[in-house]
């Protein structure tokens, strides 16, 4: 069964991953660049818009449209998988440093509070660190259970928790607004982002200052305001910055520098990819809603944390919150201290609910890479073996879980390094992704539902200006990064040679078990044997349309019958069935795989990826007999069904098809009351409709003339005034009925045979006028 969800929920999804980095950015930025850097995570939230067309424009291509299958059909396999590897470092970075950060919000909550009621709590930052990776710890293994036993969190969830973060960032704003306006002191902004105001770390500046002696200075210690509390820390490291006649090239190497150590608020744009297979129709229109609101709220949400940290807090208190900026916030707002306290509880339990979702995001978001890439033949049949009892992908989800309890503990609790690492994979995937999209505008000329604007066309020849500036943009700071990200190079080049030699050598033993036949990329399926065919064990509504198919190379009816069905309405159920024939043939306990098959896999695959593409939701269903059209009408009699749809078939008309339904039809036992249409599509997608059982008949307009000249002849003749047009029908079908059982019956049956000669001459005639 497919179902789909609209663009609200869909956003609601992308905002748990996207939106938790609000969180922990603002710290990791400013300790790597400085005080400038809530510019520079405005800028990645503004440049976030551009990234974003890159994946609507791959979605509008491909239903499936994240990373692995872009650069596949760009770039080749070896690339696609380099790039998935380096996403894989991606989604293992994110569900530790939510984790985490949600256990620094959690401890900084408690410390707080004991404070407040008398009993002062000051733990150092290894103490913090480590209560941090502990509740990380926990995070995850809860995740891990949940994941293993198959229960996600529905969309329902997702937007519940946006609803309660919406109410918090509203108030947030408020009351920050409020603080500005009535404490002088906040009214001030972070130093303009230009080079001279660049204030790097030493983490932040990498090898750059063995690759280049020169290209930075060291910056005197700034001492605290006068009026401002005493520092509760060690004074701050050294910081560098660029010389103070540095030129245009360096200037912005540095802006990049510090663009780069901004990026990871930019996370979990590959989940848009992987939420579009499950947007309702119309999926494109429904995809850019989604972009823009989740564009919208995340460009309010995070970068206004890091302002408003700036205003309010004071600059040498500042580092203590890096961890947790916005409880910090709540701290030095205006107004009573409990109704702050409440307040900072209320963000805590917020950003626990959406820095969890959003280990659990990664989870799924890692599962869900790893099942795609074992689809196409990559991972062996071990990874993608179920779970006895759960159905799940079990030991994909363990290796995932393994490794982000590893991070968790290798980094102690470290949210700077996490965050630093992480940028890596985040920063690579997305330049892997603008390439292969743009290489498929060469490639690949057909024409697209939509693309990255700024286009120029030069001789007929398209010239994209605006996905090539978005690629090089990519790849500069990526570029960048390597240089100054030391940890981030190091682990993320460690990770990405790791899970690419697995998927190497994976593939490696899966074309050697398959040997010369070629691989064939088909969806995994769960079955659910029913013993009877009903609305309750299908879970449909009555009144529905059923959709035969047998031929995965003709499937042009599965799409009409998705344009013409209103999903949200009406159920759409895709049936095959499995002719079981022969003297031993019976319909119990069939066995698993008998009734679905290598081929039934693969037919309903193709049918999954219509559905996908259209946005429909459709339930799948197998059934055994011996007899097509009778399985059919059975089927469609047990569902209540108002509407039967069928390809035309190679070896018979459409009037065939529906004589051979009509007779299956009457076969039933019981009959449903409602009247069926029969649907048989052509592969240049017209449609010819038959109606089974008692119908009404189609009447041609001389037949109606007809009955309607002989009801002026008889409402004119006295006391006949009160006659109606159905009761000429009905004296005329008496009559004839009369006739055929009576002495004219020969004679009757003479004039029903001209009619149908008559009527088939018609029909040759307006055939060949039609091929002249």
């Amino acid at each position: 069964m497919l179902s789909f969800i609209s663009f609200w929920r869909a956003a609601a999804i992308v905002l748990n991953d996207l939106g938790s980095s609000a969180y922990y950015v603002g710290g990791i930025a400013e300790q790597a660049v400085g005080r400038a850097a809530p510019w520079f995570i405005l800028g990645v939230m503004l440049f976030s818009y551009a990234v974003r067309a890159v994946y609507v424009e791959s979605c509008a291509m491909f239903t499936r449209g994240g990373v692995y299958r872009v650069v596949k059909e760009s770039m080749g396999g070896t690339l696609a998988k380099l790039s998935v590897s380096a996403l894989m470092f991606d989604y293992i970075l994110t569900g530790p440093i939510s984790g985490v950060s949600a256990g620094q919000y959690i401890v900084g909550l408690i410390a707080q509070t004991v404070t407040y009621f008398g009993h002062p709590w000051s733990p150092s930052k290894e103490t913090i660190n480590l209560i941090a990776a502990g509740i990380a710890v926990a995070i995850t293994v809860y995740f891990w259970w949940r994941n293993t036993k198959g229960i996600h969190e529905s969309s329902d969830d997702a937007l519940k928790i946006m609803y309660v973060t919406t109410a918090m960032v509203v108030l947030l704003i408020a009351w920050c607004g409020l603080t500005i306006l009535t404490k002088p002191e906040t009214h001030r902004l972070p130093p303009s982002p230009v080079p001279a105001h660049l204030a790097f770390n030493r983490d932040a500046v990498g090898w750059l200052p063995d690759i280049a002696p020169h290209a930075l200075r060291e910056l005197p210690a700034e001492a605290p305001p006068a009026t401002a509390p005493a520092p509760a820390e060690a004074p701050p490291e050294p910081r560098y910055g660029l010389p103070m006649n540095a030129g245009l090239l360096l200037g912005l190497v540095g802006i990049l520098m510090a663009f780069g150590h901004s990026f990871l608020a930019m996370s979990g744009e590959e989940s848009l990819a992987q939420v579009n297979r499950e947007l309702e129709y119309p999926k494109h229109k429904n995809l850019m809603k989604a972009g823009l609101v989740i564009f919208l709220y995340s460009l309010l949400f995070t970068s206004l944390v890091s302002f408003f940290a700036y205003a309010i807090i004071p600059d040498n208190i500042r580092p203590q919150y890096f961890d947790n900026l916005i409880s910090g916030i709540s701290i030095y707002l205006i107004g009573p201290t409990p109704l702050k306290l409440l307040f900072q509880a209320f963000i805590v339990v917020v950003g626990f609910l959406m820095l969890a979702g959003a280990v659990n995001t990664a989870i799924i978001g890692s599962n869900g890479v790893l099942n795609r890439v074992s689809e196409d033949g990559v991972l062996t049949d071990w990874f993608r073996a179920p779970h006895k009892r759960f159905g799940t992908t079990f030991r994909m989800i363990n290796l995932i879980v393994l490794l982000q309890l590893l991070t968790i503990i290798g980094s102690r609790g470290n949210v700077y390094v996490l965050g630093e690492a992480y940028a890596f994979g985040v920063i690579w995937s997305f330049a892997f992704k603008a390439l292969a999209v743009l290489i498929l505008r060469f490639k690949d000329r057909s024409p697209r539902e939509w693309k990255v604007p700024l286009n120029i066309y030069l001789d007929n020849k398209e010239i994209p200006i605006g996905l090539g500036i978005i690629t090089a943009l990519l790849f500069s700071v990526a570029g960048i990064n390597l240089i100054t990200k030391q940890v981030a190079t190091v682990s993320g080049i460690a990770f990405t040679l790791i899970f690419f030699t697995i998927f190497l050598v994976s593939e490696r033993i899966n074309e050697r078990k398959r040997g010369r036949a070629a691989h064939v990329e088909v969806d995994q399926f769960r079955l659910q044997p029913q013993e009877i065919i009903s609305n309750e064990t299908v879970e449909v509504r009555p009144g529905g349309a059923l959709c035969l198919v047998r031929d995965y190379n003709t499937l042009d009816h599965v799409k009409k019958a998705l344009e013409l069905t209103h999903t949200g309405k009406r159920d759409l159920v895709v049936l095959t069935v499995q002719v079981m024939k022969g003297p031993d043939t019976g319909y119990e306990h069939i066995g698993e795989q008998h009734l679905f098959t290598n081929y039934e896999q693969l037919l309903f695959s193709r049918v999954t990826a219509l559905a996908e593409k259209a946005g429909k939701h459709v339930d799948l269903l197998v059934v055994p007999g011996a007899h097509i059209f009778d399985v059919i009408a059975q089927t469609a009699a047990h569902l209540d069904a108002a509407d039967i749809w069928a390809g035309r078939s190679s070896v018979m008309q459409p009037e065939e098809q529906a004589k051979r339904m009509g007779e299956a039809w009457e076969r039933l036992a019981n009959k449903p009351k409602r009247q069926v249409a029969f649907h048989v599509v052509a592969p240049d997608g017209t449609v010819q409709e038959f109606y089974l059982g008692a119908h009404a008949p189609r009447l041609t307009d001389e037949d109606v003339d007809l009955i309607h000249k002989l009801w002026l002849e008889v409402t004119h003749e006295h006391g006949m005034e009160d006659f109606h047009h159905r009761e000429i029908v009905t004296v005329a079908l008496a009559r004839l009925a009369a006739e055929m059982r009576g002495a004219g019956r020969t004679e009757m049956l003479a004039r029903l045979r001209a009619l149908l000669v008559a009527r088939s001459r018609k029909e040759e005639a307006e055939g060949d006028n039609g091929d002249e």
